[in-house]
This record gives C-alpha cells, structure tokens and sequence, in this order.
C-alpha cells in the first residue's frame, strides 16, 4: 500500500500577518538608513552678517557711507545713521500701511521702513529732501503749500513724494487716476481735498508752462 505525498499546510492568517510584518520592517529599516544618510550630511557654509558694516549709498544724488547692522531699514538709517540726518523721511506706523516713509528707489514709490538700508546699495535713494528745499520748492512743494494742503505734518512729506511721481507717471492723468497713484498714503487728518486741489494745481501750471514754451519754441 502506497502512501500519497501529504497535502501543503494551508496558509494561516498568522502566518500572512509574520510575514507582512517582516517585510514591512525590512522595508521601514532600509528608509531609516536611507533618511539617516541624508540628515548627516554637513550642510553647506552660509556666510552671515554680524555688527556694524560700512555701506555706501547714492542718497538725493550725493554718495554716503554710513555704518549700519545688517537689520537697520532704510528709514532708520535716513534718520539716525547720516550726517546731517534727513528726517524728512517720517516714521509713523512702521509696519507699510501709512505711507508716511515713502521714497524713491530708482525712481519707484517705496516704504523705507520695509527695505533694509544694505539692499539699497548701487540704486537710487531720493527722499523729499532731495526734490527741493525751503529755499528752492518744487512745484508740488509750492502746491501744498499753496493749497494749504498739510496739517499735523506726519504725512506731508510722503504725500509730496507720492504726488511727484504720480505727476511724473501719469502727467495728464484725470483726477481718479491721480488718485489711485497715491492711494498708497494716508492722512488721518483728513487733507484729501487739499491734496487733490495741490495736484490739479501742478498739473495746471505744467499745463501753462508747457504751452508758453511751445510758442517761444514756434517763434
């Protein structure tokens, strides 16, 4: 009498579960390897910035060299780092959302309390200062001065700068454009319509200029 071959154990649950286990540990200690040769690895150099470091900057077309800490924004050091300081330049807010502290970098509007003085080096820095004096207003200068458009004076400066280039940008912009242009600022006294009337006043005597030299050229 012959014996047939015994049948294969059948496949218990136990037995699927080990082996899953087994696998899965396998597989979770190669990744561990895997992720342990990634974090050992030495990160490469980066230089930072400590102390004081000596910048220069073109500032209403003159160069200054000023020391400042890496962390000093461009407001502060128009204000506390130059000699003589500009403080024509206000701080208000300190946050970008006054307008107070606007400037010209290379001739666009920007906040000097959101730009840090060491980025600025090699552009263009024109504060209010640098579009006219006491002695020697600029035309919107006159403006506001003529159209008594300043109160507590913690925004004029801003306000002068922003309206310089919406001039500049738009020069025969309709009012709601101009108005748009330096939206950007704000007063909390509340001199829009004399800030309004300031710019329809430049663009007027742009306007006049404009057509008086035009006929001294056709002559």
């Amino acid at each position: 009498m012959t014996h047939s071959d015994p049948k294969p154990e059948a496949l218990s649950r136990r037995a699927l579960l080990k082996g899953a286990g087994g696998v899965a540990a396998v597989g979770g200690l190669a990744a561990t390897a895997e992720a342990r040769s990634v974090t050992t690895l030495e990160p490469a150099p980066v230089p930072t910035l400590r102390g004081e470091v000596e910048v220069t900057l073109s500032i209403n077309g003159a160069t200054q060299t000023l020391k400042v800490e890496p962390r000093t924004t461009l407001l502060d050091a128009l204000r506390t780092r130059l000699e003589p300081a500009l403080t024509g330049t206000k701080l208000v807010c300190d946050s970008g959302s006054c307008g107070a502290c606007t400037v010209l970098l290379d001739g666009k509007l920007a906040y000097a309390c959101m730009n840090l003085a060491i980025d600025q080096v090699g552009r263009q820095v024109t504060t209010v200062e640098g579009l006219g004096t006491p002695e020697a207003q600029s035309d919107v200068q006159r403006a506001f001065c003529a159209e008594d458009a300043a109160m507590c004076g913690f925004c004029t400066p801003g306000f002068i700068v922003a309206c310089h280039a919406a001039l500049e940008r738009k020069p025969n912009g309709t009012l709601d454009e101009l108005k748009h242009e330096i939206s950007g600022n704000l007063c909390r006294c509340g001199t829009y319509p004399h800030i309004f009337n300031a710019l329809q006043r430049v663009q007027a005597e742009r306007q006049v200029a404009s057509q008086q030299g035009s006929k001294k050229g056709a002559k």
